[in-house]
C-alpha cells in the first residue's frame, strides 16, 4: 500500500496489487475524506477477496459510500456485484454502460444502486469534498471517465497513462518508461484528436500526481508535464492503423 496524499481529514490510498497469473495487472485506489470513502475501479473476481479484506482493514466498511467505474472492462467492473452486495455504496459508470454492466451478474437487489454519469461528467461530493468526474471518452472506451481530486491534486486517469511490464511503482525516468507505455497507447487510444481534447481540458488543473489503472504512477510537476506533452503529440489508433482495414488474403 502507498499513500499518494495524507492530511488530517483526507487520504489517497493506493492499494496493494492482488493481480496474478494471466490476468493483466491492475491498480485499485481509494479516496477518503472524513468519514466517507470511494473506491476506484475495484477490479475483477480474482482480486475481490483480497481487495475487500484490505479495504475492511483500513476503514469501517459502512464508510464506503461510492464505487467509481471508469469504463466497462472486466478488470474494472467484473466484481461490482460483490461490492454492492456487501456494502451500501452507490456505483457510478457512464450512462452508455448502465445496461451492459448487469451482464457481469448484477443482482436485482442492488441494480438500483448503479448510477449513470452523464457524458459531460459531474461533481461528486465525498464527505462534503468535491471530486471532479471528467469526460475522457475514446481514451480508450467510448464511455470513459476519470476522477480529479482537488484536495490531493491527484488525477486518476484509468487506462490513459497505463504501462505494462514495469516493476516500478513510480516513474523515475520518463524516456525509459516509454518502452512500457507506448505500444499500449498506440493500439488502445482512439486517435490524437481525442488526446488533444483531453490535454486541453486538463491543462487548467493543478496536478501533482497522475495515477493510471495499470502500472506506474507519475509523481511531480515535471513528470505530469512530460506526460501531457507526450499525449498531445502521440499518433495512435486510427491515426496509425488505417492500413490494416483491408480484406484478409
Amino acid at each position: 500500500m502507498d499513500l499518494l496524499y495524507e492530511s488530517e481529514s483526507h487520504r489517497n490510498i493506493w492499494l496493494d496489487d492482488f493481480g496474478h497469473g494471466l490476468a493483466v495487472q491492475a491498480n485499485q485506489h481509494m479516496i477518503q475524506h472524513g468519514e466517507e470513502t470511494i473506491i476506484l475501479d475495484p477490479g475483477g473476481h480474482k482480486a475481490y477477496k483480497q481487495t475487500m479484506a484490505q479495504v475492511s482493514g483500513l476503514i469501517k466498511i459502512r464508510q464506503l459510500k461510492h464505487i467509481f467505474l471508469s469504463h466497462q472492462d472486466p478488470d474494472i467492473v467484473a466484481a461490482v456485484n460483490g461490492w454492492l452486495l456487501t456494502t451500501d455504496a452507490l456505483a457510478w459508470c457512464s450512462a452508455l454502460w448502465v445496461r451492459f454492466v448487469p451482464h457481469f451478474g448484477l443482482d436485482n437487489l442492488v441494480e438500483d444502486r448503479l448510477n449513470a454519469i452523464p457524458d459531460e461528467g459531474m461533481v461528486l461530493k465525498l464527505g462534503g469534498s468535491p471530486l471532479l468526474i471528467l469526460p475522457a471518452h475514446f481514451l480508450h472506451s467510448v464511455g470513459n471517465f476519470q476522477i480529479y481530486d482537488p484536495v490531493s491534486k491527484v488525477l486518476y486517469t484509468g487506462d490513459l497513462g497505463a504501462s505494462l511490464g514495469t516493476e516500478e511503482r513510480f516513474v523515475k525516468d520518463f524516456d525509459d518508461h516509454l518502452q512500457y507505455m507506448e505500444g499500449f497507447h498506440r493500439r488502445y487510444m482512439t486517435c490524437n484528436k481525442a488526446l488533444r481534447a483531453w490535454v486541453d481540458m486538463v491543462a487548467g488543473l493543478d496536478i501533482e500526481v497522475i495515477a493510471p489503472q495499470h502500472g506506474a504512477v507519475f509523481r511531480g510537476k515535471e513528470m505530469v508535464t512530460r506526460f501531457l506533452d507526450w499525449c498531445g503529440n502521440l499518433e495512435c489508433g486510427i491515426d496509425v492503423m488505417q492500413s490494416i482495414f483491408k480484406l484478409p488474403s
